[in-house]
């Protein structure tokens, strides 16, 4: 069999599973079996392709036509530019987050060494990414699991951020203290009645925990926003990524007295997706 029959072959497969552009997944996953890129494929199209490499290459489609995102098949996701380990037990970085870091970015280039935290740190793609771009920021990565810090850890080492990111083990703000410029989280913020209706690579695959924010999806986004006060150094930040319905019911949780006025930033579907705020200024604690 040579290359252009496998990806035929693949891509019917794939196309069988209900596989959004079949032909395109098919070629990848042949690109990352064999090591090549996709202008090797097409100038090399009527090469036979070895006995390991095609049973390689039906394994990850076997895979693949289940419905296991593709990046947990190559195990990596580029994400801002950077290239991050990514696998089963953290979700798979998307694209709408990168407004998230975006924000978080030009918020701490104007600060002299900032220091901030994630919660629910992940893959680390996040603190990583912002770490990467804010040379002078150093940061504290929380997450409950103990698989998900080690991903993390190793997409700092990865990115070259290891020395300036400590990881914790937690549940949202346990066991940290001092203060911090910035809080930012991706929190799991998936109510309970619409995991369900999750796609399947999502549904199937990615870990529950990282999705599911209980009956209305704003569980532990509502602990994020109780407690960050007493975490927050003077006139700290917080930026959230929300669902794409809660943009409004999350900027009524915050308690004017103590946040500025909270601004929803669009993704490039124009869904509200990031919630930015800021504490008052002196107003570091809650009452």
């Amino acid at each position: 069999m040579n290359i252009a029959a496998a990806i035929s072959d693949a891509a019917a497969l794939l196309e069988d599973a209900g596989i959004a552009e079949p032909r395109r997944e098919a070629a990848s996953l042949l690109a990352f079996v064999i090591k090549q890129d996709a202008a090797f494929l097409i100038a090399h199209s009527d090469e036979s392709l070895a006995a390991p490499y095609k049973m390689m290459f039906e394994a990850c489609v076997r895979r693949r036509a289940r419905h296991e995102p593709f990046q947990y098949i190559v195990g990596r996701q580029e994400f801002y530019g950077l290239d991050f380990e990514v696998t089963p037990d953290v979700l798979v970085p998307r694209p709408e987050t990168e407004i998230l870091v975006e924000k978080a970015v030009e918020i701490l280039s104007d600060r002299d060494a900032p220091h901030f935290c994630e919660i629910g740190v992940g893959s680390g793609c996040i603190a990583v990414s912002i770490l990467y771009s804010v040379q002078s920021a150093t940061a504290v990565g929380v997450d409950i699991s103990d698989k998900a810090l080690g991903v993390a850890r190793r997409n700092a080492e990865r990115n070259n951020v290891a020395d300036r990111l400590i990881l914790v083990e937690g549940d949202v703000f346990d066991g940290l203290g001092g203060r911090f410029d910035m809080i930012v989280s991706n929190p799991p913020y998936v109510p309970a009645e619409q995991l369900e209706s999750l796609q399947a690579e999502v549904r199937d695959f990615e870990p529950r925990i990282a999705l599911a924010g209980g009956d209305d999806g704003l569980e532990t986004i509502q602990r994020i926003v109780a407690g960050a006060p007493e975490l927050l150094g003077p006139s700290g930040y917080l930026l959230l990524e929300v669902g794409f319905d809660q943009s409004e019911k999350v900027m009524s949780l915050f308690d004017k007295s103590i946040w500025r006025q909270p601004e929803a930033v669009a993704d490039l579907q124009q869904i509200p997706r990031i919630i930015v705020t800021q504490l008052h200024e002196g107003n570091i604690s809650l009452p």
